[in-house]
C-alpha cells in the first residue's frame, strides 16, 4: 500500500466544502482540517505508485476551491498500532 500525505491550500470561504469533496474521492482515506501553513491534510492510500498522480493531479487538484497542493510520499510507517499488529502476527492462532 502506498501512502501519500497531501497538504491542501483551499479558498478561505469554502474549506468545509473542499474537505467534504476531497474526502469523497476514491483513494482518499482521511481529510483533516488543520492549523498552520495549510488548510487541509489528506491521506491518500493506493495500491500502486502511479495511482498517486491519478488521485492528486487527476482528482484533488480539480476540486473547486483547491488553490494549491504539496504531496509527500510516505516511505515507512511508525505507529504504535502498526507495531503492535506486526508483533502479534501468528500469536492468536493458539498454537
Amino acid at each position: 500500500m502506498i501512502t501519500a500525505i497531501v497538504m491542501i491550500d483551499a479558498a478561505t470561504d469554502s474549506i468545509g466544502e473542499v474537505a467534504a469533496a476531497v474526502a469523497d474521492l476514491p483513494g482518499v482515506s482521511e481529510v483533516y482540517s488543520v492549523a498552520g501553513d495549510v488548510d487541509l491534510v489528506a491521506l491518500v492510500r493506493v495500491r500502486q505508485f502511479e495511482e498517486v498522480a491519478d488521485v492528486v493531479a487527476g482528482r484533488i487538484n480539480k476540486v473547486p476551491g483547491v488553490v494549491d497542493t504539496a504531496t509527500h510520499i510516505a516511505f515507512r510507517a511508525y505507529s504504535r498500532h502498526d507495531l503492535e499488529a506486526a508483533f502479534s502476527l501468528g500469536l492468536e492462532s493458539g498454537g
